[in-house]
């Protein structure tokens, strides 16, 4: 698969009850450092887009983490799902709830100034600093 092709993905939480479908338009996963997804994740957050989004379940929480966006997870068993900016559709998804294979690839890393001081980025991939 090339970086710009599109496919169909589903996928669900760790017990089942959340689960979504939608169009992923390009392979691309990006790693963010941020402090406030470092605390929601428990380490990185990693996600990709997913446009025209199904989403079932009705264990789906959101929470309010900023004036400007909110964070889906699914109440019983506590998977960190979905972040999205407040009043949009499309979202941004975590690959680890993925059904395999999932054809993502790790492209790139945000908010690298605010990472973890117990760990070193170590590859060679594009980097914002916020």
């Amino acid at each position: 698969m090339t970086h710009s092709d599109s496919f169909e993905a589903t996928g669900t939480c760790l017990c089942g009850g959340v689960t979504f479908t939608g169009r992923i338009p390009n392979d691309a996963v990006t790693a963010c450092h941020c402090g406030q997804c470092r605390r929601w994740s428990g380490h990185v957050w990693a996600s990709f887009h997913l446009e025209e989004p199904q989403v079932s379940g009705d264990s789906l929480r959101w929470y309010a983490s900023s004036d400007q966006a909110e964070r889906g997870f699914c109440a019983t068993c506590g998977s960190s799902l979905f972040w999205r900016p407040k009043g949009r559709r499309t979202l941004s998804v975590s690959p680890g709830a993925l059904d395999n294979p999932t054809q993502l690839r790790l492209r790139s890393h945000i908010f690298t100034a605010d990472k973890g001081d117990y760990y070193a980025l170590t590859d060679d991939l594009p980097s914002q600093e916020q």
